[in-house]
Protein backbone atom coordinates (compact mmCIF):
# COMPACT_ATOMS: atom_id res chain seq x y z
CA UNK A 1 0.00 0.00 0.00
CA UNK A 2 1.55 3.27 -1.12
CA UNK A 3 1.62 6.27 1.19
CA UNK A 4 -0.47 8.39 -1.17
CA UNK A 5 -3.16 5.65 -1.19
CA UNK A 6 -3.29 5.75 2.60
CA UNK A 7 -3.66 9.54 2.55
CA UNK A 8 -6.44 9.40 -0.06
CA UNK A 9 -8.33 6.57 1.69
CA UNK A 10 -8.33 8.49 4.97
CA UNK A 11 -9.37 11.70 3.20
CA UNK A 12 -12.34 9.94 1.57
CA UNK A 13 -13.55 8.56 4.92
CA UNK A 14 -13.02 11.94 6.60
CA UNK A 15 -15.00 13.72 3.84
CA UNK A 16 -17.81 11.18 4.16
CA UNK A 17 -18.04 11.61 7.95
CA UNK A 18 -18.07 15.39 7.45
CA UNK A 19 -20.92 14.98 4.95
CA UNK A 20 -22.84 12.92 7.54
CA UNK A 21 -22.33 15.68 10.11
CA UNK A 22 -23.92 18.16 7.68
CA UNK A 23 -26.70 15.75 6.65
CA UNK A 24 -25.31 16.09 3.11
CA UNK A 25 -26.81 12.91 1.64
CA UNK A 26 -25.57 13.70 -1.89
CA UNK A 27 -22.00 14.36 -0.71
CA UNK A 28 -21.82 11.20 1.41
CA UNK A 29 -23.40 9.08 -1.35
CA UNK A 30 -20.88 10.36 -3.92
CA UNK A 31 -18.08 8.76 -1.86
CA UNK A 32 -19.46 5.19 -1.90
CA UNK A 33 -18.71 2.62 -4.59
CA UNK A 34 -21.09 2.14 -7.52
CA UNK A 35 -22.22 -1.19 -6.04
CA UNK A 36 -23.21 0.45 -2.75
CA UNK A 37 -24.97 3.24 -4.66
CA UNK A 38 -26.91 0.64 -6.61
CA UNK A 39 -27.82 -1.27 -3.43
CA UNK A 40 -29.26 1.85 -1.73
CA UNK A 41 -30.69 3.50 -4.82
CA UNK A 42 -30.88 7.07 -3.52
CA UNK A 43 -28.66 9.35 -1.43
CA UNK A 44 -31.49 9.92 1.06
CA UNK A 45 -32.07 6.20 1.61
CA UNK A 46 -28.31 5.76 2.21
CA UNK A 47 -28.25 8.61 4.75
CA UNK A 48 -31.37 7.26 6.50
CA UNK A 49 -29.70 3.86 7.02
CA UNK A 50 -26.49 5.45 8.30
CA UNK A 51 -28.50 7.68 10.65
CA UNK A 52 -30.48 4.78 12.12
CA UNK A 53 -27.94 1.93 12.11
CA UNK A 54 -24.51 3.61 12.22
CA UNK A 55 -24.97 6.43 14.73
CA UNK A 56 -21.36 6.34 15.93
CA UNK A 57 -20.18 7.08 12.37
CA UNK A 58 -23.08 9.43 11.62
CA UNK A 59 -22.31 11.78 14.53
CA UNK A 60 -18.94 10.89 16.05
CA UNK A 61 -17.44 12.88 18.89
CA UNK A 62 -13.94 11.73 17.95
CA UNK A 63 -12.37 9.85 15.03
CA UNK A 64 -8.95 8.20 15.05
CA UNK A 65 -7.49 6.32 12.09
CA UNK A 66 -5.82 2.98 12.82
CA UNK A 67 -3.94 0.70 10.48
CA UNK A 68 -4.97 -0.33 7.00
CA UNK A 69 -5.07 -4.09 6.44
CA UNK A 70 -5.59 -6.21 3.35
CA UNK A 71 -7.99 -9.09 4.03
CA UNK A 72 -8.86 -11.50 1.25
CA UNK A 73 -7.64 -9.00 -1.31
CA UNK A 74 -9.85 -6.25 0.16
CA UNK A 75 -8.33 -3.05 1.54
CA UNK A 76 -9.82 -2.25 4.95
CA UNK A 77 -9.21 0.98 6.89
CA UNK A 78 -9.75 0.56 10.63
CA UNK A 79 -11.17 3.65 12.32
CA UNK A 80 -11.73 4.12 16.04
CA UNK A 81 -14.84 6.20 16.62
CA UNK A 82 -15.99 7.60 19.94
CA UNK A 83 -19.67 8.50 20.20
CA UNK A 84 -21.09 11.38 22.25
CA UNK A 85 -21.84 9.04 25.16
CA UNK A 86 -18.12 8.20 25.35
CA UNK A 87 -18.46 4.67 23.93
CA UNK A 88 -15.65 3.50 21.67
CA UNK A 89 -16.42 1.70 18.42
CA UNK A 90 -14.31 0.21 15.66
CA UNK A 91 -15.42 0.92 12.12
CA UNK A 92 -13.95 -1.31 9.43
CA UNK A 93 -14.22 0.52 6.11
CA UNK A 94 -13.88 -1.69 3.04
CA UNK A 95 -12.34 0.46 0.33
CA UNK A 96 -12.55 0.04 -3.44
CA UNK A 97 -10.22 1.56 -6.01
CA UNK A 98 -12.16 2.94 -8.97
CA UNK A 99 -11.14 2.71 -12.63
CA UNK A 100 -9.90 6.31 -12.49
CA UNK A 101 -7.58 5.40 -9.59
CA UNK A 102 -9.63 7.14 -6.89
CA UNK A 103 -10.88 5.38 -3.75
CA UNK A 104 -14.46 5.00 -2.48
CA UNK A 105 -15.95 3.34 0.55
CA UNK A 106 -17.45 -0.07 -0.22
CA UNK A 107 -19.16 -0.80 3.07
CA UNK A 108 -18.60 -0.29 6.77
CA UNK A 109 -18.73 -2.84 9.55
CA UNK A 110 -19.26 -1.18 12.93
CA UNK A 111 -18.28 -3.10 16.07
CA UNK A 112 -18.34 -2.12 19.72
CA UNK A 113 -15.52 -4.08 21.37
CA UNK A 114 -16.53 -5.88 24.54
CA UNK A 115 -15.45 -4.21 27.71
CA UNK A 116 -13.21 -5.98 30.15
CA UNK A 117 -13.92 -5.37 33.82
CA UNK A 118 -10.99 -6.02 36.10
CA UNK A 119 -11.62 -7.43 39.58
Amino acid sequence: MRGDDVVEIRAVIHRQIDAFRRDDAQGAFALVSPGVQEAFGTPQRFLDVVRSSYRAVYRPARVSFREIVVMGGEVVQQVQVTDHAGSVWLAYYAMQRQRDGSWRTNGCHLVQPSRTISA
